[in-house]
Protein backbone atom coordinates (compact mmCIF):
# COMPACT_ATOMS: atom_id res chain seq x y z
CA UNK A 1 0.00 0.00 0.00
CA UNK A 2 1.74 3.06 -0.90
CA UNK A 3 1.94 6.31 1.71
CA UNK A 4 -0.85 8.66 1.62
CA UNK A 5 1.39 11.37 3.37
CA UNK A 6 4.86 11.97 2.61
CA UNK A 7 7.33 14.08 5.13
CA UNK A 8 10.34 16.50 4.22
CA UNK A 9 12.09 18.69 6.43
CA UNK A 10 14.37 21.44 5.77
CA UNK A 11 18.05 20.87 5.87
CA UNK A 12 18.19 22.73 9.44
CA UNK A 13 14.92 21.26 10.60
CA UNK A 14 13.45 24.60 10.77
CA UNK A 15 10.67 24.00 8.54
CA UNK A 16 8.36 20.69 7.78
CA UNK A 17 5.90 19.69 5.19
CA UNK A 18 3.54 17.36 5.07
CA UNK A 19 1.97 16.50 1.85
CA UNK A 20 -0.97 14.76 1.39
CA UNK A 21 -1.41 12.46 -1.13
CA UNK A 22 -5.01 9.80 -2.73
CA UNK A 23 -5.19 9.93 -6.66
CA UNK A 24 -8.68 11.57 -5.97
CA UNK A 25 -8.38 14.93 -4.59
CA UNK A 26 -6.34 14.07 -2.06
CA UNK A 27 -9.26 12.38 0.11
CA UNK A 28 -8.54 11.89 3.44
CA UNK A 29 -8.99 8.87 4.32
CA UNK A 30 -8.76 6.65 7.87
CA UNK A 31 -4.80 5.58 6.54
CA UNK A 32 -3.91 9.01 6.24
CA UNK A 33 -5.44 10.29 9.85
CA UNK A 34 -3.36 7.54 10.74
CA UNK A 35 -0.23 8.51 8.72
CA UNK A 36 -0.61 12.25 9.92
CA UNK A 37 -0.47 11.33 13.66
CA UNK A 38 2.82 9.36 12.97
CA UNK A 39 4.30 12.25 11.29
CA UNK A 40 2.85 15.10 13.42
CA UNK A 41 4.41 12.94 16.43
CA UNK A 42 7.82 12.74 14.81
CA UNK A 43 8.19 16.36 14.38
CA UNK A 44 7.17 17.01 16.94
CA UNK A 45 10.21 15.67 18.80
CA UNK A 46 12.00 17.87 16.32
CA UNK A 47 13.35 20.92 18.55
CA UNK A 48 14.56 23.10 15.60
CA UNK A 49 11.03 22.92 13.80
CA UNK A 50 9.87 26.91 13.38
CA UNK A 51 7.01 26.06 10.91
CA UNK A 52 5.24 23.02 10.12
CA UNK A 53 2.93 23.18 6.40
CA UNK A 54 0.37 21.18 5.07
CA UNK A 55 -0.03 20.80 1.23
CA UNK A 56 -1.69 19.23 -1.04
CA UNK A 57 -0.15 17.10 -4.27
CA UNK A 58 -1.13 18.06 -7.37
CA UNK A 59 -3.86 20.88 -8.21
CA UNK A 60 -6.29 20.26 -5.21
CA UNK A 61 -5.26 20.59 -1.49
CA UNK A 62 -8.49 18.14 -0.59
CA UNK A 63 -11.45 17.07 -1.55
CA UNK A 64 -12.62 16.38 2.37
CA UNK A 65 -13.08 13.05 4.16
CA UNK A 66 -13.78 9.77 2.13
CA UNK A 67 -17.49 9.51 2.18
CA UNK A 68 -17.43 5.44 1.62
CA UNK A 69 -15.54 5.61 5.00
CA UNK A 70 -18.69 8.01 6.60
CA UNK A 71 -20.80 4.99 6.21
CA UNK A 72 -22.68 3.96 9.39
CA UNK A 73 -20.33 1.22 10.26
CA UNK A 74 -17.52 2.76 9.97
CA UNK A 75 -18.03 6.58 10.79
CA UNK A 76 -18.14 5.61 14.43
CA UNK A 77 -14.02 4.37 14.22
CA UNK A 78 -13.01 7.01 11.88
CA UNK A 79 -15.04 10.44 13.15
CA UNK A 80 -13.41 10.34 16.49
CA UNK A 81 -9.85 9.26 14.54
CA UNK A 82 -10.07 12.68 12.69
CA UNK A 83 -10.85 14.71 15.50
CA UNK A 84 -7.81 13.15 17.16
CA UNK A 85 -5.76 14.71 14.30
CA UNK A 86 -7.34 17.96 14.92
CA UNK A 87 -6.32 18.14 18.70
CA UNK A 88 -3.08 16.83 17.98
CA UNK A 89 -2.35 19.73 15.55
CA UNK A 90 -4.23 22.16 18.13
CA UNK A 91 -0.94 20.48 20.44
CA UNK A 92 1.72 20.35 18.00
CA UNK A 93 5.06 22.15 19.52
CA UNK A 94 5.26 24.21 16.01
CA UNK A 95 3.37 27.25 13.98
CA UNK A 96 1.42 25.88 11.61
CA UNK A 97 0.22 26.33 8.47
CA UNK A 98 -2.20 24.96 5.32
CA UNK A 99 -0.87 25.69 2.26
CA UNK A 100 -4.07 25.56 -0.28
CA UNK A 101 -4.44 25.39 -4.02
CA UNK A 102 -7.84 24.37 -5.47
CA UNK A 103 -10.63 22.83 -3.95
CA UNK A 104 -10.24 22.70 0.13
CA UNK A 105 -13.63 20.96 1.34
CA UNK A 106 -15.01 19.46 4.04
CA UNK A 107 -12.39 17.10 6.17
CA UNK A 108 -9.84 19.09 4.28
CA UNK A 109 -11.22 22.21 5.22
CA UNK A 110 -11.30 20.99 9.23
CA UNK A 111 -7.20 20.51 8.50
CA UNK A 112 -6.79 23.76 7.48
CA UNK A 113 -8.93 25.43 10.62
CA UNK A 114 -6.86 23.52 12.83
CA UNK A 115 -3.22 24.53 11.78
CA UNK A 116 -2.62 28.12 13.09
CA UNK A 117 -1.81 30.06 9.11
CA UNK A 118 -3.47 29.44 6.00
CA UNK A 119 -2.02 30.75 2.78
CA UNK A 120 -3.90 30.40 -0.34
CA UNK A 121 -3.72 30.57 -4.32
CA UNK A 122 -5.86 33.00 -5.84
CA UNK A 123 -7.73 29.68 -7.47
CA UNK A 124 -8.98 28.07 -3.85
CA UNK A 125 -12.55 27.52 -2.95
CA UNK A 126 -13.32 26.45 0.72
CA UNK A 127 -16.27 25.28 1.75
CA UNK A 128 -18.07 22.23 3.94
CA UNK A 129 -20.47 20.59 1.62
CA UNK A 130 -20.85 17.99 4.31
CA UNK A 131 -25.25 19.56 4.23
CA UNK A 132 -25.72 17.89 0.66
CA UNK A 133 -24.70 14.63 2.22
CA UNK A 134 -27.40 15.10 4.92
CA UNK A 135 -24.69 15.53 7.72
CA UNK A 136 -22.59 18.18 9.20
CA UNK A 137 -19.06 18.76 9.86
CA UNK A 138 -18.26 18.32 13.39
CA UNK A 139 -14.55 19.74 13.58
CA UNK A 140 -15.42 22.77 11.70
CA UNK A 141 -18.41 23.44 13.32
CA UNK A 142 -15.96 24.02 16.85
CA UNK A 143 -13.11 25.87 14.97
CA UNK A 144 -14.56 28.10 11.98
CA UNK A 145 -17.10 30.31 13.71
CA UNK A 146 -14.07 31.16 16.83
CA UNK A 147 -12.16 32.17 13.51
CA UNK A 148 -14.50 33.93 11.38
CA UNK A 149 -17.30 34.96 13.77
CA UNK A 150 -20.77 32.94 14.22
CA UNK A 151 -22.71 34.15 11.26
CA UNK A 152 -20.08 33.90 8.38
CA UNK A 153 -19.33 30.04 10.11
CA UNK A 154 -23.43 29.46 10.02
CA UNK A 155 -23.70 30.23 6.16
CA UNK A 156 -20.57 28.23 5.03
CA UNK A 157 -22.06 25.13 7.33
CA UNK A 158 -25.75 25.38 6.21
CA UNK A 159 -25.32 26.31 2.52
CA UNK A 160 -22.64 23.83 1.70
CA UNK A 161 -21.48 26.55 -1.09
CA UNK A 162 -17.72 27.10 -1.56
CA UNK A 163 -16.16 30.38 -1.68
CA UNK A 164 -13.26 31.70 -3.31
CA UNK A 165 -10.24 31.92 -0.98
CA UNK A 166 -10.73 36.24 -1.64
CA UNK A 167 -13.95 36.01 0.15
CA UNK A 168 -12.31 34.08 3.35
CA UNK A 169 -9.63 36.10 3.08
CA UNK A 170 -11.99 39.36 3.44
CA UNK A 171 -13.03 37.69 6.26
CA UNK A 172 -10.17 37.42 8.04
CA UNK A 173 -9.23 33.82 8.08
CA UNK A 174 -6.44 33.78 5.43
CA UNK A 175 -2.71 35.19 6.44
CA UNK A 176 -2.79 35.91 2.52
CA UNK A 177 -3.43 34.72 -1.41
CA UNK A 178 -1.00 34.95 -3.79
CA UNK A 179 -1.04 34.21 -7.22
CA UNK A 180 -0.77 30.01 -8.11
CA UNK A 181 2.26 29.98 -9.59
CA UNK A 182 3.59 32.47 -6.50
CA UNK A 183 2.41 30.23 -3.99
CA UNK A 184 5.42 28.90 -2.91
CA UNK A 185 7.78 31.70 -3.08
CA UNK A 186 5.29 33.70 -0.72
CA UNK A 187 5.11 31.06 1.96
CA UNK A 188 8.92 31.28 1.49
CA UNK A 189 9.35 34.49 1.22
CA UNK A 190 6.74 34.66 4.74
CA UNK A 191 8.62 32.20 6.28
CA UNK A 192 11.84 33.98 6.10
CA UNK A 193 10.42 37.35 7.07
CA UNK A 194 8.50 36.27 10.17
CA UNK A 195 9.41 33.48 11.28
CA UNK A 196 13.07 32.27 10.69
CA UNK A 197 14.63 35.10 12.65
CA UNK A 198 12.25 33.87 15.86
CA UNK A 199 14.25 31.30 18.48
CA UNK A 200 12.45 27.57 18.14
CA UNK A 201 11.51 27.38 21.62
CA UNK A 202 9.81 30.93 22.10
CA UNK A 203 7.68 30.25 19.12
CA UNK A 204 6.38 26.52 20.86
CA UNK A 205 5.84 28.91 23.76
CA UNK A 206 3.83 31.92 22.01
CA UNK A 207 1.86 28.84 19.64
CA UNK A 208 0.93 27.34 22.63
CA UNK A 209 -0.32 30.28 24.70
CA UNK A 210 -1.99 31.95 21.37
CA UNK A 211 -4.06 28.59 20.99
CA UNK A 212 -5.22 28.08 24.64
CA UNK A 213 -8.37 29.98 23.62
CA UNK A 214 -9.27 28.33 20.28
CA UNK A 215 -7.99 24.72 22.25
CA UNK A 216 -9.93 25.13 25.13
CA UNK A 217 -13.40 26.09 23.09
CA UNK A 218 -12.65 22.76 21.03
CA UNK A 219 -12.48 20.76 23.75
CA UNK A 220 -15.82 21.97 25.45
CA UNK A 221 -17.76 21.75 21.95
CA UNK A 222 -16.37 19.14 19.80
CA UNK A 223 -17.55 16.43 22.30
CA UNK A 224 -21.00 17.46 22.45
CA UNK A 225 -20.89 17.71 18.37
CA UNK A 226 -18.90 14.19 17.89
CA UNK A 227 -21.81 12.76 20.28
CA UNK A 228 -24.50 14.65 18.08
CA UNK A 229 -23.16 13.17 15.18
CA UNK A 230 -22.57 9.79 15.86
CA UNK A 231 -25.68 9.39 18.13
CA UNK A 232 -28.39 11.52 17.17
CA UNK A 233 -27.88 12.36 13.53
CA UNK A 234 -26.39 8.71 12.16
CA UNK A 235 -29.61 7.31 13.47
CA UNK A 236 -32.14 9.10 10.77
CA UNK A 237 -32.59 8.27 7.71
CA UNK A 238 -31.43 11.06 5.48
CA UNK A 239 -27.71 10.90 6.95
CA UNK A 240 -27.69 7.08 5.27
CA UNK A 241 -29.89 8.01 2.17
CA UNK A 242 -27.33 10.96 1.86
CA UNK A 243 -24.32 9.00 1.57
CA UNK A 244 -26.04 6.08 0.05
CA UNK A 245 -26.66 8.40 -2.77
CA UNK A 246 -24.18 9.64 -2.98
CA UNK A 247 -21.95 6.55 -3.61
CA UNK A 248 -24.23 5.59 -6.08
CA UNK A 249 -24.27 8.95 -7.82
CA UNK A 250 -27.95 9.92 -7.88
CA UNK A 251 -29.57 12.87 -6.31
CA UNK A 252 -30.97 11.92 -2.20
CA UNK A 253 -34.38 10.86 -1.61
CA UNK A 254 -35.03 13.14 1.52
CA UNK A 255 -37.64 11.92 3.82
CA UNK A 256 -36.94 14.62 6.59
CA UNK A 257 -36.82 11.83 9.08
Amino acid sequence: MSRAVEMALSRDDARGTLRLFHPKGNIITAQMLAELREALASLARRPHLKLLVIEGAGCDFSFGASVPEHEPERIDRVLPAAHRLIRALLDFPAPSAAAVRGRCLGGGFELALACDFIFAAASARFGLPEIALGVFPPAACALLPPRVRSARATRAILTGEATPASAWFAAGLLEFVAPDAELDAAVDGWFEQHIAPKSAAALRHAARAARLSLRRHVESHLPELERLYLTDLMRTRDASEGITAFMEKRLPNWTDQ
